[in-house]
Order: C-alpha cells, then structure tokens, then sequence
C-alpha cells in the first residue's frame, strides 16, 4: 500500500491538519496531528486512526503499523523527536 494513500485516507477521515506515513516494506509507521486527538486516551487515538484503514487491515494490503497521534501543541514540542529520517 502507498503511503501517500494512507495519508490521504486519514487527511479525508479525520480532518488531520499533518500526517506522515512511512513504510519498511512490510511495516508502516504513521504520525498524525490534529485538534481531534484533544482530550482522547492513547487508546481512543489509536482507535481513531485504525478506523478509516480497516478496511485495507482486513484485506491485507496493510499490515504492521505504528501509530504518533499529537495535537498541534503537542507536535510543536514533539516534532523533532518524531520526524522521520
């Protein structure tokens, strides 16, 4: 699966205002950002993100992912320990 996809897909689900999705090969890593990750558990950010992608999860085309969800407080702090190289 390509990450622009990826990307894209949680952009259009959850109004992120960043993502950055990045992959190994078989393993992807995402980060998002967005006022909408405010107030949730790690576990409710996770759930949220899981969401829009069930669909590719069940099929196979995505498998392994890690998931960073920050606010835009949070991703200012955070940004420079997170961004991938």
């Amino acid at each position: 699966m390509e990450c622009s996809l990826i990307e894209q897909i949680l952009r259009d689900a959850l109004g992120l205002e960043e993502v950055h999705a990045s992959s190994d090969g078989s393993h992807y890593k995402v980060i998002a950002v967005g006022e909408c990750f405010d107030g949730m558990s790690r576990v409710k950010q996770q759930q949220a993100i899981y969401a829009p992608l069930t669909a590719h999860i069940a099929n196979g085309e995505l498998h392994a992912l890690t998931i960073k969800a920050f606010t835009p407080t949070q991703w200012k702090r955070e940004k420079v320990f997170n961004m991938p190289s």
